[in-house]
């Protein structure tokens, strides 16, 4: 009996993570993997918490607790990095971030003996390498993805450097963020549990603003200024490692320095490629095929597979390989470009820029409308957001392409919602 009431509060808790745009589909493995983040109360409480950004006192509402012992609660799961808690306008504001990009990573951004860390990394393993449905459902539901590949900028050219936008720069978001923190590459932190992780440096994910603030006061992160967070995005450009970040221009929370052997969103883009899991950056790798001399150097350091050796058809030398690129696999990151001696690739314009959702609430009704889960940010719990935060999710419906405003209206229902579109595009 105590098993099924144990059971059903992490299925409860599954599905509600299961309500994100992005998605966590149940499975035994999730609930063994929740079991150990949280206590059979916490799973209760935290399934009920709304999807959006939520104060203690609504909390206090929704779990008919008094206000104090809520205010504990929620400050001990902040203290785990299971909330972020964010300092507003004098105001405590928590925010039940997704499993990914969220307290999945937290859990092992620092080693810590309060969970038992080699067996949490293989079950993320198992729920993530080897069951798929997590890492499928993630990165190719949908054309707007979570993240996207940062330019290796010293790969460009003074000629490309005129084509790079600020949010595009590693470089610029580590130097415009309000808060910088560091921790354990989660992605190669389970691969060591595996016995599988690479030699690459792990002390190197990088947070940024709200969730950095959030992540050091709690010791999940340690603080970095600008000069030390620029170098090491250096160090990880010199171990090719590529710069994953996530997918907005304003207030980016995240930078992952990523190696093609342990990383989920590398592993997804050469698992998944066909479905563009990761966004591109706005570059391409050309070869030059006069100088390329054919050593790998390229094939190897590409974490996606797509450089590979062709043969040059030279009569007087059929040995003789090139480097070929394949463009609908590559995601643009330049790392060939540092790999190659000879200096034979170069990095041109994508034919037409790939567009980058403004901030994080565009990104969700975004992913939202596309994996048919909008219903759930505008009615999420059957606790109405705050006005604002409905005008803001309205706001970006409205400005979205005729086609994905359909596909809104459609998942809502609303009359309302209708007549809102139908008379924003007659004033246009």
């Amino acid at each position: 009996m105590a098993h099924h009431t144990i059971k059903s509060s992490y299925a409860t808790l599954s599905e509600r993570l299961n309500r994100y745009p992005q998605g966590a589909p149940p499975s035994e493995i999730l609930f063994s993997i929740l079991k150990i983040l949280f206590s059979e109360k916490e799973a209760e409480l935290v399934a009920s918490l709304p999807i959006k950004p939520f104060t203690a006192e609504k909390a206090s509402r929704i779990w008919k607790m008094e206000l104090t012992a809520t205010r504990n609660a929620l400050d001990q799961l902040a203290s785990r990095a299971i909330l972020v808690d964010i300092e507003q306008n004098g105001e405590t504001v928590y925010v039940l971030p997704p499993p990914m990009a969220g307290f999945f990573e937290f859990s092992m951004m620092r080693i810590r003996d309060d969970v038992d860390q080699k067996v949490l990394g293989e079950l993320f393993y198992e729920y993530m390498n080897v069951e798929e449905d997590f890492i499928r459902e993630l990165f190719t539901q949908g054309e707007t993805q979570l993240g996207r590949t940062f330019v290796h900028e010293p790969a460009l050219s003074a000629q490309n450097a005129l084509h790079v936008l600020d949010y595009e720069r590693a470089t610029h978001i580590i130097e415009s963020a309000t808060h910088r923190g560091v921790g354990i590459c989660y992605c190669r932190h389970k691969m060591e549990h595996k016995g599988q992780d690479c030699d690459a440096p792990k002390d190197i994910c990088m947070t940024f603003n709200n969730t950095a603030a959030s992540l050091i006061r709690h010791e999940y992160a340690r603080e970095v200024d600008v000069n030390e967070c620029l170098d090491l995005l250096q160090v990880a450009y010199d171990h090719n490692l590529v710069q994953f970040g996530e997918n907005v221009r304003e207030q980016v929370n995240f930078i992952c320095n990523c190696c093609g052997c342990c990383c989920e969103a590398m592993i997804a883009a050469r698992r998944f490629a066909i479905l563009n899991p990761v966004h591109t950056t706005n570059f391409l790798p050309v070869v030059d095929t006069v100088s390329c001399i054919g050593c790998g150097k390229c094939v190897s350091a590409c974490p996606v597979e797509a450089m590979t050796l062709i043969s040059t058809n030279d009569a007087s030398n059929p040995n003789k390989k090139m480097a070929k690129v394949n463009e609908d696999l590559c995601l643009g990151c330049g790392v060939c470009v540092r790999a190659c001696s000879q200096g034979s690739i170069h990095l041109k314009s994508r034919p037409a820029r790939v567009i980058t959702p403004l901030d994080g609430i565009h990104r969700a009704v975004l992913m939202a409308i596309e994996r048919g889960k909008l219903q759930n940010l505008i009615f999420d719990n059957q606790v109405l957001l705050s006005h604002r935060a409905l005008a803001g999710v309205l706001g970006v419906v409205l400005k979205l392409p005729p086609i994905k405003q359909i596909l809104a209206s459609k998942q809502v229902r609303s009359r309302y919602l209708e007549t809102l579109i139908g008379r924003y595009n007659k004033g246009k």
